[in-house]
């Protein structure tokens, strides 16, 4: 099975050159159920070739191409990802097979996913076409170790679960594991897109599906190969690997979920075998034409800093996904992403300090204007479009002062100052030389502790006097109250504190970073991945 690699290329297409003629069938009794029969050289001479073209689709499925020396188990998985196989006829001598799945539409998907992506076994292209067959009747004594190798197969697809008491040959392994991955980022400074998962994983195999989401304050995905055998081999390839420097920790695990269930194509998930799902929630899709057209471009682009053990070529996954607007890269301009938009602010309670101290969780805010015309709105400038992308990712939705806050993008490329001399009632302020930067510092360790507003909260700086009661009492007086606390073991300096929500957990963390706490120690807040 080494060696499987799919590459993004154009070719199925219906051929001439059928094998399956009417003189093998077998009668209209034979057992359709998980037969299957491999034709040897010998065999091949019973086979005419055909040249009728209807063009209709079928759930019989005709390979050709085929490398000399692939097994069963390979041209099966190429189609487990889009429903149960149920029979195969590999003519071994022609370098072709007939896959037939279980229903018509699995099929269709099939063909139409290997439309845009031209499935390689053995660094070879296939190509795959609707047969002129409806079905595939074979006479199952003929080969048992093929027919073992797809009820291997399928028992693993539908149970996930390695079989005992089966016995396939070494040339046919049955993968054990799922075609699905479970990723979890740790350390996430720089965003890390859906796209950008695409293009690192996709060097392993076909990937058909992606679902993102945040779990126990992390990023996380769930990634469907088209093979379980490219699962295995991108997981001992990338788990523990940083996607870019000293950031971004992949940590993966097979899934006990065989197949995901993806009903929108937007920034969160994405079914790559189904291009006409809608975006949901009024996202505009992404195009993936724009994605691909401008990883081919990257070789202009220089990312310093950016190239890391995965060795993305020129860093093209994150280019790619900058081309969508949805991430910056440092070195490649991210345009107008570096200021943001808030609105739905609590008028009455909002600061340019409050939002100073909310957003620099997630970057150096330089300016802050809060808007003369339209007080519950806000731009706030960060220091470069990895900021306000993540600022933005974390942010939007979150409650502030009791109101949910929305985060975008605006498309102004600065946040102007007011003209000297002029009053505008302290609405706009400049942080560019603020000493509570958190991220001024090349190589700090908050750009490793980055995590979604949560209602535990991380303090630090904490001076030897102040106890635990102190502690309480202090964030109590937020107007929230504190559900557990403890100090770390071997460092009082530190500790966690939990408050009852994680808007609480904002209200607290908004008023008292840079709290001074007595003998020159300023409280240091942040969010916190972990629980009490």
């Amino acid at each position: 099975m080494d060696g499987i690699v799919t590459e993004v290329a154009v070719g199925v297409k219906r051929g001439s050159d059928e094998l399956l003629s009417g003189s093998v069938l077998s009668s209209p009794n034979s057992n359709m159920s998980n037969m299957v029969v491999t034709a040897n050289g010998n065999d091949n001479k019973k086979f005419k070739g055909e040249d009728k073209m209807d063009g209709a689709p079928s759930r019989v499925l005709h390979i050709r191409k085929l490398p000399g020396e692939v097994t069963e188990t390979e041209v099966i998985a190429l189609g487990l990802p889009f429903g149960k196989v149920t029979n195969i006829l590999m003519l071994k001598g022609k370098n072709q097979a007939f896959l037939e799945l279980a229903t018509e539409e699995a099929a269709i998907t099939m063909v139409n996913y290997y439309s845009a992506v031209t499935p390689h076994l053995r660094n070879q292209p296939i190509y795959i076409q609707y047969s002129n067959h409806k079905e595939l009747k074979t006479d199952n004594t003929l080969n048992q170790r093929a027919q073992a190798v797809l009820q291997a197969v399928t028992a693993v697809q539908t149970a996930n679960t390695p079989l005992s008491g089966t016995t396939v040959s070494e040339s046919a392994v049955t993968p054990a594991q799922s075609p699905v991955l479970r990723i979890i980022i740790d350390n996430m400074y720089y965003p890390v897109t859906l796209d950008v998962l695409h293009q690192i994983f996709s060097k392993f195999g076909a990937v058909l599906k992606i679902i993102t989401f945040t779990k126990n304050n992390q990023f996380q995905a769930l990634l469907q190969y088209g093979d379980p055998v490219n699962a295995q081999q991108a997981k001992l390839a990338l788990d523990g690997q940083n996607i870019y420097n000293a950031c971004c920790t992949l940590r993966i695990d097979f899934s006990k979920l065989v197949n995901l269930n993806v009903k929108y194509n937007n920034d969160k998930s994405r079914d790559y075998t189904r291009p006409d799902l809608p975006s949901g929630d009024g996202q505009p899709a992404l195009d993936p034409a724009i994605a691909a057209a401008f990883a081919k471009e990257t070789s202009l682009l220089a990312v310093p800093g950016a190239l890391s053990p995965l060795a993305i070529p020129n860093a093209a996954a994150a280019a790619a996904a900058a081309a969508a607007g949805r991430v910056g890269m440092p070195g490649v301009s991210a345009g107008g992403n570096t200021v943001l938009l808030v609105s739905n602010l609590n008028e009455e309670m909002v600061t340019p300090q409050s939002l100073f101290t909310l957003f620099g969780v997630y970057g150096d805010v330089q300016r802050v204007k809060i808007l003369y015309n339209k007080k519950d709105s806000a731009l706030i400038q960060m220091a470069d479009g990895n900021q306000s992308q993540l600022a933005m990712n974390h942010l939007n939705g979150q409650k502030m002062y009791g109101k949910i806050i929305r985060v975008t993008l605006s498309k102004h490329q600065t946040v102007q100052l007011p003209r000297e001399g002029l009053d505008d009632q302290g609405l706009t302020k400049d942080f560019g030389n603020s000493p509570l930067h958190r991220f001024k510092k090349p190589g700090s360790k908050n750009f490793q502790n980055i995590f979604p507003p949560s209602a535990t909260l991380h303090l630090s700086n904490i001076p030897p006097s102040v106890a635990e009661e102190d502690l309480r009492t202090l964030f109590a007086n937020t107007g929230g109250t504190v559900k557990a606390f403890k100090f770390f073991q071997r460092d009082h300096k530190m500790a966690l504190l939990q408050m009852a929500t994680v808007e609480e957990a904002i209200q607290a963390l908004i008023d008292l970073h840079n709290y001074n706490l007595g003998e020159n120690h300023h409280l240091r807040v942040s969010f916190s991945k972990s629980t009490i």
